[in-house]
Order: structure tokens, then C-alpha cells, then sequence
């Protein structure tokens, strides 16, 4: 007869033993509802609720009490310029303060430089929802935040991120639209300064410049394109490639308004005067577009809307509901300034 030894200690269930994925998935609900009755929201069934609860206490996991803390939205940077960074914020505050929810920030430059994972100290707060407004996103990051049942929207990524959903704007038709006018002053030898076109938002910029001169039956030149990134200094130094041609072109369509900046640098150290020898277009409307000498012509995004779009996405998904649509793109409107003028007789 063998003994029977003694019974091994039961582990007691450590919070976190199973993701929030894993427990959506036992009680038969999405994330998000698991996060909002983890955190005391409303919005969930008695008895969805009375299931989920057991669930989380079989898995160590314990519901937070209610503190008087406001619940927040947190909203990711990396290295944005304020300007923007500042209206996207102001559109999340607009829909969050009304469904009494506060805005946090944060920017991942110094983690990211370093090498260092970004999303945890996110993870561990466990805010309402993240709004990642930066172009490093992944479909992982997306998944990490979906195990913790914590909504994830992103603005503008460089790729697919589903099933997180995006926001941006119409990038294709913003382009399209400022080679146009360049096209109706008369312009035909326009060239054009892009981003990296491994971003979404760069391609669909670049498509919509040659889409606009197929339409007008104007051949392009392919070497007055350059591919690049959006910083002033990238700008300067392709816009002086192009202008030390023997056959400049006498227009540049810029990727961003940073990129367009640079042209201007370039143009002075080249002795052009701009509208006049050179006619530039930017894209984005920064506040400092309208303080240039001449100020300039440029296609606006609108950040606000943009923010405040991501957030109402965001409490969507909080509240447990699928969002209606993979992305979601607002309008572009071409801003005339006075960096653009007919071609010169010359």
C-alpha cells in the first residue's frame, strides 16, 4: 500500500494570473467590459457583471473601489511639434471633460531612444483609454493594451493596426487638391519633396500629387521627386538638390510644413525669391505657416477635430461597443497664402 504524502500548499491566485483577454473570454464578453467592471464603470449588466466579478476573483484580481479619482484618457507623443500636439489635445479635452474624464500625456521619446518599452507604465495605470498619436505604434503595442482590456485609438500609424482603429485625414485628396492650384496658376514643371513612404499618410501624399498632373495630361519628371522625412532640415537640403538643376522646377509640393520651411532656407541661400522665382506648398497648417515671409500656402489638418474624434472612438470602446469602422478620415482644406503665384515669364 503506498502512503499517501502530504498534500501540496494550494497557491493562493495572485492578481494577474490570467490577462484580461483570457477572462473576457472565460465570460464570454469583450476586454473593455472586463476593464470596466475590474475599474466600477457602468454600462455592464447585472448579471454580466456578477459573472465577471467571480471570474476576477477566482484570478486574484480585485475591483477597485471607488476614490473620487477622475478616470482619464491618456494621450501618446513622440517628439510632435506643440503646436499640433496642443490642438490634438485640446479636441480629446473637449469630448473627455464632457463625459467626465480627465487628459493625461505622455511623450516616449527618451524611452524609445533608449530602447525601452513604452507601453508599461501605461499598463500600469490603467487609464480609461490611450490615444497613440505617434507613427512607432504597432499591431503588438495594440494587442498588449487589448489584453488589459484598455481601448487603444491611433492617430495617423504608418501601417494597419487592427483591430485597434485609426484616425487621420484625407491625405490623397489634401495633395491632390494643392497640386492643383499649382497646376490652375499655370505651373508645369512642379516637383515634389515627400516623407518616408513606408508611412501611410506620406504614400497617399505622393499619390495624390501624380494623381493630380494625370489628371491634367502633364508628364512628370521623375527627377524632380525626392523622398525624405519630415524635418526642416531634410526639406532644405533636398529643395537645394533640386533648385541646383539646370532646369529647376518652379514649384515644390512638400510633404509637411517643416519640409516646406526648409525650401524657404534653400531658396534664400539659392538668391530665389518666393512666389516669385518659386512657388511652395506645405501640408499640416502649423502655426508658424502663417508667420513666414511670405506666409504659406499649405493644406490644413484639423488636429482638434481629429483628437476630439479619437476620443469619442475611445470612450466607445470603453463602454464595450465595436467601433463602426477600421479608420476614419476627416477633410483636408487647402489654406491660399502667398508662398504661390503664376510661374515666372523668365
Amino acid at each position: 500500500m503506498i502512503e499517501e504524502g502530504p498534500r501540496p500548499h494550494l497557491r493562493k491566485p495572485r492578481r494577474g494570473d490570467l490577462p484580461l483577454a483570457t477572462i473576457a473570454e472565460l465570460a464570454g464578453v469583450s476586454p473593455p467590459t472586463v476593464s470596466k467592471v475590474l475599474n466600477g464603470r457602468r454600462g455592464v449588466g447585472e448579471q454580466t457583471r456578477q459573472r465577471v466579478e467571480a471570474l476576477l476573483r477566482d484570478h486574484g484580481y480585485r475591483r477597485r473601489q471607488a476614490t473620487g479619482a477622475a478616470l482619464c484618457i491618456e494621450v501618446v507623443f513622440h517628439r510632435m511639434l506643440s503646436s499640433i500636439a496642443m490642438q490634438i489635445l485640446r479636441g480629446v479635452q473637449e469630448v473627455a471633460g464632457a463625459h467626465d474624464h480627465t487628459v493625461g500625456f505622455t511623450d516616449v521619446h527618451r524611452l524609445v531612444s533608449a530602447g525601452l518599452p513604452w507601453a508599461d507604465q501605461l499598463l500600469v495605470r490603467q487609464p480609461t483609454a490611450v490615444i497613440a498619436a505617434f507613427s512607432l505604434i504597432t499591431a503588438e503595442d495594440g494587442e498588449r493594451f487589448a489584453a488589459d482590456g484598455i481601448p487603444l485609438v491611433a492617430v495617423d500609424p504608418i501601417g494597419d493596426l487592427f483591430p485597434a482603429p485609426a484616425v487621420g485625414t484625407n491625405n490623397w485628396s489634401g495633395a491632390l487638391a494643392a497640386t492643383r492650384h499649382l497646376l490652375d496658376l499655370g505651373h508645369r514643371r512642379i516637383g515634389v519633396i515627400t516623407g518616408p513612404v513606408r508611412d501611410l499618410s506620406a504614400r497617399a501624399r505622393l499619390d495624390g500629387f501624380h494623381a493630380a498632373l494625370d489628371y491634367a495630361g502633364v508628364p512628370f519628371d521623375q527627377s524632380l521627386e525626392r523622398r525624405g522625412v519630415f524635418t526642416f532640415e531634410n526639406g532644405r537640403d533636398l529643395a537645394a538638390q533640386l533648385l541646383a538643376r539646370p532646369d529647376p522646377p518652379t514649384a515644390l509640393v512638400c510633404g509637411d510644413d517643416l519640409q516646406a520651411m526648409g525650401v524657404y532656407a534653400a531658396a534664400r541661400a539659392a538668391g530665389l525669391r518666393i512666389p516669385d522665382d518659386l512657388s511652395v506648398v506645405g501640408f499640416d497648417d502649423v502655426e508658424q505657416a502663417a508667420w513666414l515671409a511670405p506666409p504659406l500656402t499649405t493644406v490644413r489638418q484639423p488636429f482638434a477635430e481629429i483628437g476630439a474624434t479619437a476620443a469619442r472612438l475611445a470612450l466607445t470602446m470603453a463602454d464595450g461597443r465595436a467601433p463602426a469602422q477600421e479608420r476614419y478620415e476627416l477633410g483636408t482644406t487647402l489654406v491660399v497664402r502667398g508662398s504661390t503665384a503664376p510661374p515666372s515669364s523668365r
